[in-house]
């Protein structure tokens, strides 16, 4: 059975910065996308940043481009990180890492196209 385990939420003042990591664990084979999601107190999760785990190819939701960066660890399978800058208060969710294990992935900002996802780990920041 896969897992993925998130690292590195916690707390910062407006204009700080976080770096969220994720790795799967278990029996794996190679993931076709991995992508981070975030999900705010009543609202829908949604996606913030994933990555074609082949080629590269990114995926930013608008909210973040330019602040927030996805990378694969070419080193370690399944490993994932996101780098967060100049992080606004809105930033604040529990932020959910996501792998597709098995099947094509298309269009990474959706979340139908994930079949594998970590507990969470929340992210804070205070203006």
């Amino acid at each position: 059975q896969v897992q993925l385990v998130e690292s590195g939420g916690g707390s910062v003042q407006a204009g700080g910065s976080l770096r969220l990591s994720c790795a799967a664990s278990g029996d794996t084979y190679n993931s076709n996308c991995m992508g981070w999601f975030r999900q705010a107190s009543g609202k829908e999760r949604e996606g913030v940043a994933a990555i074609f785990t082949s080629s590269g190819s990114t995926y930013y939701a608008d909210s973040v481009k330019g602040r927030f960066t996805i990378s694969r660890d070419n080193a370690k399978r399944n490993t994932v990180y996101l780098q967060m800058n100049s992080l606004k208060p809105e930033d604040t969710a529990m932020y959910y890492c996501a792998a597709s294990f098995g099947r094509l992935c298309t269009t990474l900002g959706r979340k139908s196209e994930y079949n594998t996802w970590g507990q969470g780990t929340q992210v804070t920041v205070s203006s």
